[in-house]
């Protein structure tokens, strides 16, 4: 299948990406994650060392036949295969993502499996789909008996982290986020649009309108990175909430240090995205201001630090 809004391509790619801290006391190292993301027997694990350390899944296949997610309730019905995969970067934080294509229409009636089988990661419609009503329903959340692909992340990301190697030694408090993420062709002569939403339980919303041919899996990818970041941002801000300023709190400098050894080395915003989409994550970056937040709260923790360093050297000692 093409890219999106080509003549065989979909008109409509879907997904939600989960993201946290593995929980573990320490980062792991490149055979550890091998073995925590090895999900299937068939398939390698993909490492990639630059420009960090990156572990991706074999990617799984979810049959679903069921009805989409509509903001209208239009009655629809979508049969194929959901693709998974997770994600661990520097072997300190997990993803799992679920994503699907689905073009414009597809037989009147239901086929055997086998017909959607040689099509992964796509759904087909039985008739015509809704996609703009599909669209806004994904966004909005599942209804009973609609597909929930944030489920099929969720699973996936549970799998993972019952692995009998983690000690669940979480060296910092932290949050666990979900990007749900839908991407349609624009329109020819309109413009990339990017729309992103966040909400205070941990839900960030992403509506994209791309060129024509943008591959569902690069989609797919950009999410993940922009997931990653946002995860990151959070959970740091979160951090820091609230905590005193004064050199009297003994539980700071720990918390500080915490911060600088697990996740502020990991900022490395399209790190892995395609080419094609850096302006994407251009144009998301200066609408959320991400990278000049964390620039800052990485210079305050700096220098909380440094500080505390230079007030540990003058501070008198019992012998003065």
């Amino acid at each position: 299948m093409g890219g999106l809004g080509t003549p065989s391509g979909p008109v409509l790619a879907c997904g939600e990406v989960r993201t946290r801290l593995l929980p573990t006391s320490d980062a792991v190292d490149e055979r550890t994650a091998e073995r925590l993301l090895r999900l299937r027997t068939d398939e390698r694990v993909r490492l990639s060392r630059h420009p960090n350390r990156y572990a991706v899944s074999p990617g799984l296949l979810t049959g679903v036949d069921c009805r989409p997610p509509s903001v209208n309730g239009a009655s629809s019905r979508v049969v194929g295969t959901v693709t998974a995969r997770a994600v661990l970067v520097e072997g300190r934080v997990l993803q799992s993502s679920a994503h699907f294509s689905a073009p414009a229409s597809g037989p009147d009636r239901r086929r055997p499996w086998g017909h959607y089988l040689g099509r992964p990661g796509c759904l087909i419609p039985v008739g015509r789909l809704p996609a703009r009503s599909v669209a806004e329903g994904f966004l909005a959340g599942p209804g009973p008996h609609e597909l929930d692909v944030g489920s099929i992340a969720e699973s996936l990301m549970a799998r993972v982290c019952r692995h009998r190697i983690l000690d669940f030694d979480l060296p910092l408090t932290t949050v666990n986020t979900s990007l749900r993420w839908t991407a349609v062709p624009a329109v020819e002569g309109e413009a990339t649009s990017v729309l992103f939403t966040k909400a205070d339980d941990g839900l960030r919303t992403v509506a994209l309108r791309l060129p024509h041919g943008t591959a569902p899996a690069a989609v797919a990818g950009l999410c993940e990175d922009l997931a990653l970041h946002d995860w990151l941002l959070t959970t740091v801000a979160y951090a820091l909430d609230g905590l005193p300023a004064g050199h009297e709190d003994s539980g700071l400098p720990k918390v500080l240090r915490s911060l600088v050894d697990h996740l502020l080395h990991l900022w490395m915003p399209r790190g892995h995205v395609d080419r094609t989409l850096h302006a994407v994550w251009e144009e998301l970056d200066e609408h959320t201001g991400y990278s000049r937040q964390w620039n800052v709260m990485g210079q305050r923790i700096r220098d909380q630090l440094v500080l505390r360093a230079v007030r540990s050297r003058h501070q008198p000692s019992a012998w003065d």
